[in-house]
């Protein structure tokens, strides 16, 4: 519960949030003990943490700078006449 609580430090552990692979690895290698993800989830949620996830939408973004990226030249497809024209019968 410490080691969560506490959070990793990116220095030493090349993380800046805790993964279960991650605390898996800890558990491993502090105490010899090999469990499965399920069981890291299912021990964090008995001691009142909550699992987090990634963010599943892009950050705001700056409307200048979308308009700014957009390309300004001219589609390189375009319609000949030919084809526009009514077919004879």
């Amino acid at each position: 519960m410490r080691i969560v609580e506490e959070g990793p430090m990116p220095a030493i552990h090349g993380v800046v949030r805790w993964r279960a692979c991650d605390l898996i690895m800890r558990l491993y290698e502090g105490f010899g003990i090999s469990v499965s993800d399920d069981t890291v989830y299912r021990a964090l949620k008995a001691l009142g943490f909550s699992h987090v996830s990634a963010r599943p939408r892009a950050y705001k973004q700056d409307p200048a700078e979308i308009d700014a990226f957009k390309k300004t030249f001219l589609p390189a497809w375009r319609k000949c006449r030919q084809c526009s024209q009514p077919a004879h019968r």
